[in-house]
């Protein structure tokens, strides 16, 4: 097992040299210098993460899709039953999600990771191709009631994640995408934006999957209470160690996610994320290591509140904003072919020289 203050020390800031030559490169080749965007700034930020120029292609691609149950759910936060995900592991195994029919599309494959699933799996499932058992506790606590995670259950999660994407890096995936699943969880990363950004919860709390005006009341005043439980209001205190905000209002695959995304960053491969869930993830990832950032692509833009609140914090640029906020790693696939795209201009397209086309001339 790769321990977190082992990943945390290989975790290096971009590669100025290579963001230098990344820059030099868009700027001769045989297109208008800025005419791509935010793609441009895309790849030069890959080319710093890699320490080369052109980084490379970031493909394949691998989802992993890490899920858990929440004890909050019992505070009435979401009308779903807590079954529904376990059920919903299953369906992703039998690839019939939208997750596995928009990895499909890209080419990428999908590995569901159980860091807390609270219901046994159907049966014939244990050993389905694709799941990794990594139970850690059948579901976090009750968030209002103490802490949602032990320490060690906290710790044991972000070093699942840290091994997931090494594991997948290790079999040859060339970037890395957020996936989750888990009822109730956007009940903990609402609470998470909050602890991470200091938004109040009603800033950063939305519908999730489309609770009515009353439950969204509830879901809001719970999230107030469980900071004020655990001194978060306001948001944590200067100095505050981000496992313990982890370990207070998050979930096992929030602090899974949060491994993932540090994993990633220590192999300098990107990660995309998806949407509120990885987006609360990743403040706990830069909360422990600022430099991780660098590896993180935000794939798009969640309806979800806290997801614009969480993406501002974090300096990220969505490269989608499609009103989605199914979760799954959906967003994140949308978007690669983005990200892929970036880094293959670097890779293909001609130079002004190369190709015998004139530049624009000087301005004298």
């Amino acid at each position: 097992m790769h321990t977190i203050e082992d990943t945390l020390a290989a975790i290096r800031p971009l590669d100025e040299a290579a963001m230098r030559d990344a820059r030099d490169l868009q700027a001769r080749l045989t297109k208008p210098p800025g005419s791509l965007g935010v793609l441009e700034e895309l790849s030069v930020r890959l080319a710093g993460l890699a320490g080369t120029c052109p980084p490379p292609l970031p493909e394949p691609a691998a989802v992993a899709v890490f899920a858990a149950d929440h004890g909050v759910h019992a505070r009435g936060v979401t009308p779903w039953p807590q079954e529904v995900t376990a059920q919903m592991v299953a369906n992703f195994l039998a690839g019939g999600a939208v997750v596995n029919a928009f990895a499909r599309q890209v080419g990428a494959t999908v590995t569901v990771v159980d860091v807390g699933v609270a219901t046994a799996l159907p049966e014939g499932l244990a050993d389905a191709p694709g799941l990794l058992d990594r139970k850690i506790a059948p579901g976090t606590a009750d968030m209002t009631a103490g802490p949602a995670m032990t320490p060690e259950q906290a710790r044991a999660a972000v070093e699942t994640g840290i091994a997931v994407a090494r594991d997948l890096v290790d079999g040859g995936a060339r970037a890395l995408l957020t996936g989750d699943m888990g009822i109730a969880n956007t009940t903990a990363s609402a609470a998470l934006v909050a602890a991470f950004t200091g938004l109040p919860p009603a800033e950063v709390t939305g519908r999730g999957t489309g609770i009515d005006d009353a439950t969204h009341a509830r879901k809001i005043g719970v999230i107030e209470a469980a900071l004020a439980r655990h001194g978060l209001t306001g948001g944590a205190p200067e100095g505050a160690d981000p496992l313990a905000v982890l370990a207070a209002v998050g979930g096992l695959e929030h602090a899974a996610l949060a491994g993932f995304v540090l994993g990633a960053a220590a192999l300098r491969v990107p990660v995309v994320l998806d949407g509120v869930i990885a987006g609360s993830a990743a403040l706990a990832a830069a909360a422990l290591a600022p430099d991780a950032l660098g590896a993180c692509v935000a794939g798009h833009r969640s309806v979800e509140p806290g997801h614009s609140a969480t993406v501002a914090h974090l300096g990220l640029r969505p490269l989608v904003d499609l009103e989605l906020r199914l979760g799954e790693g959906t967003g994140a696939l949308l978007a690669l072919p983005l990200v892929q795209g970036a880094v293959r201009v670097l890779h293909e397209v001609a130079t002004f020289d190369a190709a015998g086309v004139s530049d624009k001339p000087s301005q004298v």
